[in-house]
């Protein structure tokens, strides 16, 4: 049995399917059975749990050949993360109590920082479950590139994204979901002893005049990139309802400026096959608008 975290996500859906066209059983762990009922329909064993419950989750993790965890993301943490350090904690105490053969914990690129920004929470995290003593995989992906999906609306209506990576010609790892979760999927089955970090980006790294010109392409009609002008962060993100955007802040700093990146050996390195065109032209047939190629 393999126990999901997360499986009504991108991520955690794609890790479902892979493993379940491999002929595995699949325990998806959710928090709304009602929301996963086509999963359940597709063979998969639901448990309710959440990431909070440290009961739940122990019980459906316990019995498992591997288990795959992904934490909620939390974009506006409290100073200090301590919701980050309070999930450390459980989750530590959940994977000692529960003794699946081996784990794999979805982290992400520049999760080695030294800097504090939002992406420390997985730092946190990281090091926390660590000094397991089980098979233990820390996969760091990229950025997704699916966070394109926020810019289909102002490409289709305005023929401008705005981007808070930059410069625009700035190259930046990225990676499909559909990738990562087949990654996932088949580091659960591999067999490994003690701890691995397996890093994770797509075939080609992207910059954000390519996500314009992937748009043009895509919709047949002009598409640029624009800056959004340091200065104006912490407004914006305020606006948007956030307390503490500092983390946030800092993170798209440090793929600004480089030092949120790949950690390099000796952690494995894998590169995926699915391209920023495969995604954004996804992500725009959902809109069914322009051309799609």
């Amino acid at each position: 049995m393999y126990a999901i975290t997360g499986i009504t996500g991108n991520v955690g859906g794609a890790t479902a399917n892979a493993l379940l066209n491999a002929g595995k059983k699949v325990r998806g762990v959710v928090r709304d059975k009602a929301k996963a009922a086509d999963w359940e329909k597709a063979g998969v064993e639901l448990v309710v749990a959440d990431i909070n419950d440290a009961n739940a989750l122990t019980k459906a993790f316990r019995g498992c050949e591997a288990v795959f965890v992904m934490v909620p993301p939390n974009f506006d943490p409290l100073p200090e993360f301590p919701e980050a350090r309070a999930t450390a904690a459980r989750l530590k105490s959940v994977l000692e109590a529960a003794r699946p053969e081996r784990a794999v914990y979805l982290s992400t690129v520049g999760a080695q920082a030294s800097q504090s920004n939002l992406l420390s929470q997985h730092s946190i995290i990281e090091q926390a479950i660590s000094s397991l003593t089980m098979p233990l995989t820390i996969l760091r992906p990229a950025w997704f590139m699916e966070n394109c999906s926020w810019d289909v609306g102002p490409a289709r209506e305005g023929g401008v994204i705005q981007s808070f990576l930059q410069p625009l010609d700035r190259l930046v790892p990225m990676v499909a979901t559909a990738d990562i979760g087949k990654t996932a999927a088949r580091l659960l089955q591999e067999q490994w002893n003690g701890r691995r970090i397996v890093e994770l980006e797509g075939p080609s790294r992207v910059t954000p005049n390519e996500i314009a010109s992937t748009f043009a392409q895509l919709l047949d009609k002009p598409v640029r990139a624009e800056i959004v002008p340091h200065a104006s962060w912490e407004t914006i993100f305020k606006s948007q309802g956030m307390k503490n955007p500092t983390p946030r802040i800092r993170m798209l700093d440090g793929f600004n400026e480089g030092w949120i990146d790949f950690e390099g050996a000796p952690a494995e390195h894998i590169t995926g096959s699915i391209t920023l065109h495969d995604v954004i032209r996804d992500l725009a047939a959902r809109n069914d608008v322009g051309r799609i190629v």
